[in-house]
């Protein structure tokens, strides 16, 4: 089948094939028994090339699979950045959330992948957007982190950006009072600077 087989040129990282097939007819944003297009795939290998060949002949940066995974999202949540800026160059849709009701910016605040986090915010995603989990990525960022020095410069970046210091969790509880309870001076001193309570 056509689509099985760019699904693996897209893995494969393997442009010329990409591109015969869908010279030949293969649909570009067809999806694999996960529910994946061959720009999934390749986002998910972090396959460059593929990825811009299958963009550049107009595969949907936004397509979504089974867990609600799209190319844009998965690349911000793993800080996959040349596919994101592609991703962000052809349509992205910033409002985007994933299954758990997140935007690409909050794994990304979470894993601490900083130049991630400095795109996604010069693209325009919202800074205080709120997760499932009653979470920002300002909160993800102190919450899921050690603290050290990359979460550090990603809570001054969103500080930066005009992220609410003192914008709670669901239990009330701030950004400061999270870095207190985990004993993140550096964070602490961070927050306090921006007004943090």
């Amino acid at each position: 089948m056509t689509e099985t087989r760019l699904h693996a040129a897209a893995a494969r990282d393997d442009v010329a094939t990409i591109k015969r097939l869908l010279v030949e007819g293969a649909v570009i944003d067809a999806r694999d028994a996960r529910g994946r297009t061959a720009l999934l795939v390749a986002t998910h290998e972090n396959r460059v090339d593929a990825a811009r060949a299958l963009i550049e002949a107009g595969a949907d940066v936004n397509a979504k699979d089974g867990m609600n995974d799209s190319p844009y999202l998965y690349a911000g949540a793993r800080g996959h950045l040349a596919i994101l800026k592609l991703t962000l160059e052809h349509g992205a849709d910033l409002k985007s959330t994933n299954r758990y009701g997140g935007t690409a910016l909050i794994p990304a605040c979470e894993r601490g992948h900083v130049e991630t986090v400095r795109t996604l915010i010069a693209a325009g995603v919202a800074v205080d957007h709120i997760n499932n989990l009653g979470w920002t990525g300002l909160l993800e960022a102190i919450i899921l982190s050690d603290g050290g020095d990359r979460h550090q410069q990603i809570v001054k970046d969103l500080l930066a950006a005009g992220a609410n210091v003192n914008l709670a969790d669901r239990d009330g509880v701030t950004p400061l009072q999270h870095a207190r309870s985990r004993g993140q001076a550096g964070m602490q001193q961070i927050l306090l600077a921006a007004g943090g309570r």
